[in-house]
């Protein structure tokens, strides 16, 4: 799992699974502390699994309840059918994207 950030987006790219979880929780929590509004742009994201998924669900939850946002971004069709069949769709915030003739 690659970690870059952009001010207040930070881009994953590689697998994102339950051995890169508290990496990208720690780099969540960071953009966080910094920004009102932080964007998990997930366009590269190989892979992820449903505990990958609930810490992005469990920062959004965070976020909401200290008045802040959090926007998950590039989302493929495979993160949001995990995100559909956790029924975490529920928790986050999927940026939808234009749709493209």
């Amino acid at each position: 799992m690659d970690i870059t950030t952009d001010g207040p987006t930070l881009v994953l790219s590689g697998d994102f699974d339950a051995r890169s979880t508290m990496e990208v929780r720690s780099a969540l929590y960071d953009r966080l502390a910094e920004h009102e509004h932080v964007v998990a742009d997930l366009t590269e994201v190989a892979t992820i699994d449903l505990t990958a998924l609930r810490v992005l669900a469990m920062a959004s939850r965070e976020a909401a309840r200290e008045g802040q946002h959090l926007t998950l971004r590039g989302c493929g069709p495979a993160v949001i059918r995990m995100l559909h069949l956790s029924h975490l769709i529920r928790v986050v915030d999927v940026e939808r994207s234009a749709a493209t003739a």
